[in-house]
């Protein structure tokens, strides 16, 4: 996976392999919650951002704060299924690889 953060791809692609990271994680992620077998009330937040995150990672230049927003409502929808934990964490160790957000 990641090697470090200032690394690129060894594929010789010119991706940024932050990018890469978040879409393998949020694909990952999408994947285990489609095969999730119950309902719970906020499912389709979880579903509506994963999908933005996944449309952020295809253009390949993330918005920082529209990141965090996403990490933090899907977290909410689904952050007590613990069949998810680890695929959830794997979005958020993704999502921290773009650094803090600028302050004021």
């Amino acid at each position: 996976m990641l090697r470090s953060l200032g690394q690129r791809s060894v594929t010789g692609s010119e991706e940024d392999p932050r990018v890469a990271e978040l879409r393998t994680a949020v694909s990952r992620l999408r994947r285990e919650l489609a095969a999730h077998p119950a309902e719970f009330p906020d499912r389709p937040i979880a579903e509506d951002e994963l999908a933005a995150l996944a449309a952020m990672a295809v253009t390949g230049a993330p918005e920082i704060p529209r990141l965090r927003r996403s990490l933090l409502l899907i977290a909410g929808a689904i952050g007590s299924v613990s069949a998810l934990a680890g695929s959830l964490a794997d979005v958020r160790n993704a999502v921290e690889l773009f650094g803090e957000t600028p302050r004021g």
